[in-house]
C-alpha cells in the first residue's frame, strides 16, 4: 500500500532543511503510520536528495508525524538551482512510498 492511501502531507523549509507532517487521514490508521513510517525509512527514500539526517517527531494527538529532513534542498531557496528549492513536492514524494507488508 501506498503511503497516500492513508495520509496526507504539508511541507515546510528553512534554509537547507526539509520539514513534512504525514497525517493518517483516518485515526484508525494512526498505529500502523506510526509503526511503520520510521526515521530510516524516510531516510533511505530520501538518499538521493542529499539527506544528511531524519528526526522524526510523533503527534500522537493529531494523528501525525513530522520529520526534519536536513540537507534535503540543496543548499536551500537562496543557493540551490532545483526547480522546487523549497522543497514543496517532496510531501508528494514521500506519499508515493510502499509501505512495508503488514504480516
Amino acid at each position: 500500500m501506498k503511503l497516500r492511501d492513508i495520509a496526507h502531507a504539508r511541507t515546510g523549509d528553512k534554509g537547507d532543511t526539509s520539514n513534512i507532517a504525514v497525517i493518517a487521514y483516518d485515526p484508525a490508521d494512526w498505529p500502523q503510520l506510526e509503526a511503520q513510517l520510521t526515521e530510516d525509512l524516510v531516510a533511505r527514500h530520501f538518499a538521493r536528495t542529499g539527506a544528511r539526517e531524519v528526526t522524526r517527531y510523533a503527534l500522537p494527538q493529531l494523528c501525525a508525524l513530522n520529520f526534519v529532513i536536513r540537507g534535503a534542498l540543496a543548499g536551500g531557496v537562496t543557493r540551490s538551482l532545483a526547480l522546487d528549492a523549497h522543497g514543496k513536492c517532496l510531501g508528494a514524494t514521500l506519499l508515493a512510498l510502499e509501505l512495508p507488508s503488514v504480516d
